[in-house]
């Protein structure tokens, strides 16, 4: 009595199987990740003076209205200026209320010989390139 019934069932089942298998509805759902923020840009100076040997550079991406705050972060050795950088950073991770810029400093000798001192908002002003100016540190 029960037989029959059974065999319907697992036909039903290999059939339904196939078909999804066929289909590519296995089940799984694809979702995809949102597209990242890419923040292009350059951080240069004005003067005309070579940089020391050993000079190494800190570019950040920071958030402009909270002091410390830093969202990204790369540093490494140069040798001339001006310098191009980029940053991938997540979609998820971006806040419509933050303002965002990019900071830069040059060191020598664990000194700071070049930095900005003026404000280089991106992102959510829709600017997605920028370039950087930095100038001398006053001592």
């Amino acid at each position: 009595m029960f037989e029959p019934v059974f065999k319907s069932a697992v036909k039903l089942a290999a059939a339904a199987a196939l078909l999804l298998g066929l289909t590519g509805l296995g089940g799984c759902v694809t979702v995809e990740a949102p597209e990242p923020v890419v923040l292009n840009g350059a951080a240069g100076y004005l003067e005309r003076v070579a940089l020391p040997q050993n000079s190494a550079i800190t570019i950040a991406v920071i958030d402009l209205d909270t002091p410390g705050v830093v969202i990204a972060q790369k540093s490494f050795n140069v040798v001339s200026a001006p310098v191009p950088f980029k940053f991938i950073l997540p979609r998820e991770s971006i806040d419509k209320k933050v303002n965002y810029g990019v900071v830069a400093l040059i060191k020598h000798n664990n000194q700071v010989i070049f930095q900005t001192y003026d404000r280089y908002p991106v992102i959510n002003n829709d600017k997605f390139t920028t370039e950087v100016i930095m100038k001398p540190v006053q001592r």
